[in-house]
C-alpha cells in the first residue's frame, strides 16, 4: 500500500539549535533559506503490507513465507500475529542537490535537513499506521538496527514487500544499501510498551539514539556479549 503526500513539520527555531547556529548573527535567515531550498526536493513517500506470522520458532519468525532470523524480533513478535512491512523515503534530490553544492557546510547543513525531515515523515507514517488500523501502541525495528538482526536480512524484507522500486522509487544494492540513502526500512508490530532498538545498543554518541540503552533488557532478550 502507497502513501504519498506525506506532510513534514520543520521549525527553524529547532533548527537553528540543531546546527548549532546560536551564535551565528545570520542564523534564522541562512535556515529559512536552507528549507525552503529542501521542501521542494524532498518528495516523503512510503510502501507497507499487511503481513501475517506463520511460524514462530526460538530465534526466528515466518512472515509472509519468508524467514527472519533474530532473537529480539522473535520475542518482541510473541503476542503479535501481524505486522506491517514498510520502506519509507523523501526521495533522492535533496541528496543531489546536497553533493552537487560545493560547499562542504552547506552540505552538511542539507543533509541534516534530509535526515530531520525522514524523521518527521516517519513519526507521520507510525500515527497514520496507529489510526488506520486502531492500534494504541506500536514499535519498529529496522535490518542493521543491532548485531542480532544484520542488514542482511533487508533481503527477505524487500522480497516481502515486493516491486518497493515501482512504487516509491527505493532499490535495494547487492551491498543491502538503499537508494536513495535517505530511506529507512523495517517491520512495525504492535505492542504493549514501547520498543527501540538503541535500548540494546551500546554504541555512544550516537546522534540518532531514542532511548538509553538497558543491559536488564538485554538480558531480559538473552543477548550475549556483542
Amino acid at each position: 500500500m502507497l502513501i504519498e503526500n506525506i506532510p513534514v513539520s520543520l521549525d527553524p527555531n529547532e533548527l537553528i539549535l540543531h546546527l548549532r547556529l546560536g551564535k551565528y548573527e545570520n542564523a534564522l535567515r541562512l535556515v529559512e533559506e536552507l528549507l525552503e531550498t529542501a521542501l521542494l526536493l524532498i518528495a516523503p513517500k512510503a510502501f507497507y503490507e499487511i503481513a501475517y506470522i506463520d511460524k514462530k520458532e526460538d530465534d526466528a519468525v515466518e512472515i509472509g513465507g519468508l524467514s527472519f532470523r533474530s532473537r529480539v524480533l522473535r520475542k518482541n513478535l510473541d503476542q503479535a500475529e501481524r505486522v506491517f512491512p514498510f520502506v519509507l523515503t523523501i526521495g533522492g534530490r535533496l541528496e543531489e542537490k546536497a553533493g552537487s553544492s560545493g560547499d562542504l557546510l552547506r552540505q552538511y547543513y542539507l543533509e541534516t535537513i534530509a535526515d530531520l525531515a525522514l524523521l518527521s515523515a516517519g513519526e507521520y507514517f507510525e500515527n497514520y499506521l496507529k489510526k488506520r488500523f486502531g492500534l494504541s501502541k506500536i514499535s519498529s525495528m529496522s535490518p542493521g538496527s543491532l548485531p542480532d538482526w544484520p542488514v542482511t536480512e533487508q533481503k527477505p524484507l524487500f522480497a516481502l514487500l515486493g516491486e518497493t522500486e515501482a512504487a516509491i522509487g527505493v532499490r535495494l544494492m547487492e551491498s543491502m544499501l538503499m537508494i536513495p540513502r535517505k530511506s529507512v526500512s523495517g517491520i512495525y508490530f504492535p505492542t504493549e510498551v514501547s520498543f527501540f532498538s538503541c535500548q540494546l545498543c551500546q554504541r555512544k554518541r550516537c546522534p540518532g539514539r531514542k532511548a538509553v540503552f538497558d543491559e536488564t533488557l538485554k538480558q531480559t532478550y538473552g543477548l550475549t556479549e556483542e
